[in-house]
């Protein structure tokens, strides 16, 4: 068996499991959303008192990968549509900025202009700006491969730098540092 993919997942109250069986389609409702995952038809579910557990037909290595992979997908939904799913950046720099005005995000980040942001409408976004601190930037999704997506994106506008450590990162992130020309004339 998968170490991941024989783990149960337990339903929340107030979250509901709904499965197509023409088109293997998983539906996850809950507080936060609904969210909608394809499942490959090598896998089964079982639902027993708030608890789905996962089956796969055979022992190959394709049917094992897939019961993780589902798995572990799942118990993502159900998580994102109970509780949801919060990333946090951090702009590092003189002078960065972020302001959010409903879906726009608009960041000022050391270009000579402004880059504007269009966030999905499944993801909220918040600016905090503190005096003293570096803005923070949070967004809060029920879907986490979206959020993941959106966030790695906002990223690439500006990755940290390893010579000064400037840019856009996660909180908590810690940035390898290199030692500039003058650490070389000893």
């Amino acid at each position: 068996m998968s170490r991941i993919g024989k783990l149960p997942i337990t339903i929340p109250a107030g979250v509901s499991i709904n499965v197509d069986d023409k088109t293997n389609e998983v539906t996850v409702k809950g507080p936060k959303g609904e969210l909608k995952q394809w499942v490959d038809t090598c896998i089964s579910f079982e639902i027993n008192d708030n608890v789905l557990n996962l089956k796969r037909q055979t022992e190959q290595k394709r049917h094992k990968a897939m019961h993780g992979l589902y798995r572990s997908l799942l118990a993502n939904m159900v998580k994102g549509v109970s509780e949801g799913f919060t990333t946090i950046q951090e702009l590092v720099g003189t002078g960065y900025k972020a302001q959010a005005t409903d879906q726009l995000l608009t960041l000022s980040l050391g270009y000579s202009h402004n880059i504007i942001f269009e966030l999905p409408k499944e993801i909220k976004v918040e600016t905090i700006t503190e005096k003293g601190k570096n803005p923070l930037i949070k967004l809060t999704s029920c879907d986490k491969q979206l959020l993941g997506q959106v966030a790695a994106k906002i990223r690439s506008y500006r990755k940290p730098e390893p010579y000064k450590g400037k840019g856009i990162r996660f909180e908590g992130e810690e940035v390898r540092r290199k030692a500039g020309k003058s650490a070389e004339k000893k």
